[in-house]
This record gives C-alpha cells, structure tokens and sequence, in this order.
C-alpha cells in the first residue's frame, strides 16, 4: 500500500483550518511548509504574514507581505496588510506609502482610506486625516467607525460642534457605540454644555457600566458644575474600577481641595505621586495643598522636587517664594521671585510679591520699580498702584501716592 504525500494545498487548508481555531503557532507552522513546497503560493505569504501581525511579529509580516507582492504586484490586500503592520511598527510615513497604493490599485476601498486617514491623524495631520475620513464616507455612507473618527480629528482642532455632529451621526449608525457617546460627552464638555455632557456619559455607563473613564468624565463634568461632592464620588469610582488611574486622583485632590480637604488633598496627591514618581505638577500642588495647611516647610520640599523636575516650572519658583515668606526667609523669597520673572517676564504677581519683600528692607525704589513693572503688564493692576502708592508715599512723594491710591479705589474699592 503507497503513502500518499501532502501537497501544499492539503497543507494550506490544514493552516486555514487552524488560523480559524485560533492555533496560531501551528498556522504559522503549516504556512510555512506551504511555502517549501511550493515557493510562489501568494496567498501562503499574505496568509503568513497575517498569522505573524495577529502574534505581534510586525517585521515578519512585512516581509511576507512584500513578498506576496513581488509575486503579484497588484495584490492590494497585501499592500492594505503591509501598510497596517508598517503602522503597527511605527514606520507611519511607509504606511502611508503602501495606503497609497492600496488606493491607486482599488480607489473605492473605504477601508484604506479610513486607515490612511487614522496614519495622518497620529502624525497630526488633522485635516489630511478629516479629508480622508470623508473620502471613506462618500463611498461607504453607513461607515459609522469613519464619522467617529473624523470627530476624534475635528475635536483635536477644536471644531466641537462638528464632532458632536459625526460623533451623533456615529451613534445613529450604532446605538451601542459607546465610546461614541463618551467622546460626544467630551466635547460637549469643552462646549461648557456640561449637563449635556453628562446625559451622554450616563448613557455610555449603560452600555457598560465599569468604563472607569466615564467615571472620571462625569466627575471632570460635576466639578466644572461647582458639584464638588459629586465629582468626588465620581473620581473614587474611578479609583475603584481602576487602581493606577493617576488623574483621577489628583482630580479627586482638586477637588477636595475646593471643599476645604487639604489633608485629603494630600493624601491624593500622594498616592499620584507613588504612581508617577516624575509627575512635577502632583508634587506642585501638593505643594499648595500643603501651604493651605501652613506646612511651609512641606510645601518648600514639594516645590523644590517640582523644580528638580521641571527647572522651567515659573510657579513653582513664584510659590516656593511665597511658602520662603511665610517661614521669613525673606531673601530666599525674593530669589525664587526673581528667578519666576526670569522664566516668565510677565508674571505680575511675582512682581508685587518681589515689592512686597522690598518693603520689608526698606527698598521703596526697588518696591516702586516692581510696581510699575507690574503695571506696564495689566494698567488694571490695583494691588501694585495700591503698593507702588505707599513706596511714593515713603520717598515723600505725596502727590505721585495719592495718584496710585485713587487708582487702586477706583480699579477696586477694598483698596
């Protein structure tokens, strides 16, 4: 009795079969030896390279894809599939190359242009990327993944309103898009349409009610509503559902901080911290929560790791000076509001601040020079003409004071 051989295309059915079941490792296997046997089976490659993206091998896929190519030259699932494992590898700009071809090769294909477009979007070419999306939805009309991108790209040019216009038509198209209603909640958010914001964010908790980002997106709504409790209950979901999400607890800090809960404001900007080591605004505003609890030299070291990591940080250095102050150490103050006018020229707080310190040793010309910085910056400065008024007023400049004393009771009646 003869033994009959497999041929290639016994084998090549065997590898559909368990590319189907999922047995990846044992497709890639059987492919393989389809390609031994027979060395020009373009399908084999293509097929190939699919099993090697599915395991994350991208370099792999693209070679079996551009040889399937050099076998058939207008295989166009094949440059559609390189270019996608191009993208998949970081290499946009040859993405976009094969995208390219994919289109010339087949210029109805909706896909490769909804794919091209999301290739231009991360290299933030947003309006390259709208014409696309639009391009796939002239020739696939019920395309609802191309209206909800094409939002994510009007969003990021903070045309608001017409995302909210794909992102409803999206959801017209598929009532169950949840990420739909999430980023239509979003932008309506940045619309100052914060109620409607959080109708759409409640509707995304229907369809899937442990969306620890939702979560978040309906607290950012509720603190924006001046509903600090609200958003606070909203955060700790957030938490709940996903332990190391850094935001919501320096959210959650902002705004306990509203409700007078330094402590808790610390707490959480701690825990953030422990999260993210080198995030320099979470030391910063524990910082501020700190000096709220008169813990200046706290506060000090916060700011101090803020600068460390950030050396540009102005407000860190403006705050710092402003926590040296209030544990009189006066002319370390006027250092860090020295070095915050160096970083920002324009910070007229730091000027009224460095005046305020001049006073104390007695330095009315430097108080005065300060001042009139502060008012070159905003004329409607009250505080400084109030400042500046005293430093004339100590220098015998009794009409020069009592013009920048009626200035600050015009500008502001405290004064």
């Amino acid at each position: 009795m003869s033994i009959i051989e497999k041929t290639a295309q016994d084998f090549f059915c065997e590898a559909n079969d368990a590319f189907v079941a999922e047995k990846f490792q044992e497709a890639l296997r059987l492919y393989t030896r389809v390609i031994e046997l027979e060395k020009g089976f373009v399908v084999a490659y293509y097929n190939r390279g699919t099993v090697k993206s599915v395991l994350g091998e991208h370099e792999g896929a693209i070679e079996d894809y551009a040889k399937a190519i050099e076998l058939d030259g207008e295989c166009v699932i094949a440059y559609h599939k390189r270019a996608m494992a191009k993208y998949e590898s970081g290499d946009c700009v040859g993405a976009i190359e094969d995208y390219n071809k994919t289109i010339e090769l087949n210029p109805n294909n909706a896909e490769a242009y909804n794919d091209r477009a999301s290739t231009k979007h991360d290299l933030r070419d947003y309006k390259g990327a709208i014409e696309d999306y639009t391009k796939a939805i002239e020739l696939d009309k019920d395309f609802a993944q191309a209206y909800y991108n094409r939002a994510i790209a009007k969003n990021n040019l903070k045309d608001f309103k017409g995302a909210i216009k794909d992102y409803t038509k999206a959801i017209e198209l598929d009532k169950d898009f949840v990420d739909a209603y999430n980023n239509r909640g979003n932008s309506k958010n940045s619309l100052r349409d914060h109620t409607g914001a959080i109708e759409d964010f409640n509707k995304a908790l229907e369809l899937d009610p442990n969306y620890a980002e939702v979560y978040y997106n309906i607290g950012a709504a509720k603190e924006n509503l001046k509903d600090f409790e609200g958003a606070i209950e909203n955060y700790t979901k957030t938490i709940e559902l996903n332990p190391n999400f850094v935001d919501a607890y320096t959210n959650r800090a902002i705004a306990k901080e509203s409700l007078k809960d330094f402590k808790g404001a610390v707490e959480d900007y701690t825990k953030a911290i422990e999260l993210n080591p080198n995030f320099a605004d979470a030391y910063y505003d524990r910082g501020v929560a700190k000096d709220d609890l008169k813990d200046y030299v706290g506060a000090i070291e916060d700011y101090t790791k803020a600068i460390e990591l950030n050396p540009n940080f102005a407000d860190a250095y403006h705050d710092r000076g402003v926590a040296k102050y209030n544990s009189e150490d006066y002319e370390g103050a006027i250092k860090d509001y020295t070095k915050a006018i160096e970083l920002d020229p324009n910070y007229i707080e730091a000027y009224c601040h460095r005046a305020g310190i001049k006073r104390i040793f007695e330095d009315y010309k430097g108080m005065i020079e300060d001042c009139t910085k502060a008012i070159e910056i905003d004329p409607k400065y009250a505080e400084a003409h109030a400042v500046r008024g005293f430093a004339k007023e100590k220098l015998g400049d009794s009409i020069g004071a009592a013009d920048d004393y009626v200035k600050a009771v015009i500008l502001d009646e405290k004064w």
